[in-house]
């Protein structure tokens, strides 16, 4: 019997974390014994690892700007209608061409509305098919707050039209779906907590001593992470960590002169570099991370035990990344300081702070989310594909 297929959709829009992590879960579904199909509406990223599974490209867009309200191709001109067909058709051929059992959305219908013309089409077809797939949403375990309730009664609407199930990648004893989204007990005989998704693979292939007793420094790619990166170039000499390396890794979507220019800034015992795809190595082996607060990072900062400083994200109606960040530091986890607060008095206290600090090794929280994931949708494809036989 040939392997169950799965074909997953995902949109990354400003950063690469909604990309990264749907790699990891397309890894550990193949892992499981399926043949998955990846197929990306954002621009290619060259450090995401996306070796095992298929990967299908679609036209490229982006976000203009941190608000996310409009969307752009990769030159910064709005969305033709002649784009949005292009990438719809592409997606549709796709599912046609593969007929999976599993077809997973990545966020809709809790994001990505500004999708919905390639997003609603796919899933019309999906119900419609002789050989229905299953239908699943993927979703991270926090929400951007909404404060607008019939905007989440229509979230509700179309998770039940569409949905089978809804993989929530976090640990509810942590946080609750509710909690960001207030009418989750509506569709509660469709949650499936996971567990956070991290990248375990890469921890038993990490051998090498790479970044050992290093300050790593991690950014994104917007103006936050510009800021970060240049206080982190100031103040290290007055830190206990001035004799160490510092490693300063930046977004990959940073400008190339805004790069160019940090790069400049840096003192000898300073390396600065893009995102590099062996960053788990890195924290494995460091003294300190210090980064912002995006769910990928946060994760594998606390999986690796890397002592680590959090400046999260809370540019345009973000506020998923300060909430995570403020539960972890509650538990002693993490320590966090507000994006609004970032200086580099404030950096160096931080830094300072740690100095006595042993590698952080005591939490309860599930981070097998990558394999539970798998786990369930092997068995729910596997359960199709024997129905149809």
């Amino acid at each position: 019997m040939s392997k169950p297929k799965v074909l997953f959709y995902v949109q990354h829009l400003l950063g690469i974390g909604h990309l990264k992590r749907a790699t990891t879960l397309a890894r550990a579904m193949t892992d499981a014994g399926l043949q998955v199909t990846v197929v990306s509406g954002g621009e290619y990223v060259p450090v995401i690892d996306d070796s095992g599974m298929e990967f299908v490209q679609l036209p490229a867009i982006r976000a203009e700007d941190r608000t996310f309200k409009t969307l752009v191709n990769m030159k910064g001109a709005q969305l033709s209608d002649a784009l949005k067909e292009k990438r719809r058709n592409k997606l549709l051929n796709l599912f046609n061409e593969i007929c999976p059992e599993i077809l997973m959305i990545e966020l809709f219908p809790f994001g990505r509305r500004q999708l919905e013309f390639e997003v609603l089409p796919l899933l019309d077809t999906a119900n419609g098919a002789d050989m229905r797939p299953i239908i699943v949403s993927s979703v991270r375990d926090i929400l951007v707050e909404k404060n607008n309730s019939s905007r989440e009664a229509d979230m509700v609407k179309k998770a039940k039209a569409y949905f089978d199930h809804i993989l929530v990648h976090g640990d509810p004893n942590l946080i609750a779906f509710e909690e960001t989204f207030p009418l989750a007990s509506e569709l509660r005989h469709m949650l499936h907590y996971t567990g956070y998704v991290v990248e375990r693979e890469s921890f038993v292939r990490s051998q090498k001593k790479i970044g050992l007793g290093e300050v790593i420094v991690s950014s994104g790619s917007g103006a936050v992470g510009e800021l970060l990166l240049r206080s982190a170039l100031r103040i290290r000499k007055f830190t206990y960590l001035s004799e160490v390396k510092w490693r300063l890794l930046a977004g990959h979507y940073m400008p190339e002169e805004v790069f160019e220019s940090i790069r400049a800034s840096a003192d000898k015992g300073v390396m600065v570099e893009r995102a590099r795809p062996d960053f788990i190595s890195l924290l494995q082996n460091c003294r300190l991370s210090i980064s912002q607060g995006g769910y990928n990072t946060v994760m594998e900062v606390l999986a690796t035990g890397a002592n680590g400083i959090a400046v999260p994200y809370a540019g345009g109606r973000e506020t998923e990344q300060t909430l995570r960040v403020k539960l972890m530091e509650k538990r002693g986890l993490i320590r966090q300081i507000p994006e609004g607060q970032l200086s580099d008095k404030i950096l160096i206290e931080a830094v300072n702070r740690t100095q006595n600090q042993t590698r952080n090794k005591k939490f309860k929280i599930n981070m097998d989310g990558a394999i539970a994931s798998a786990n369930l949708v092997a068995t729910w494809a596997k359960e199709l594909k024997q129905s149809y036989a």
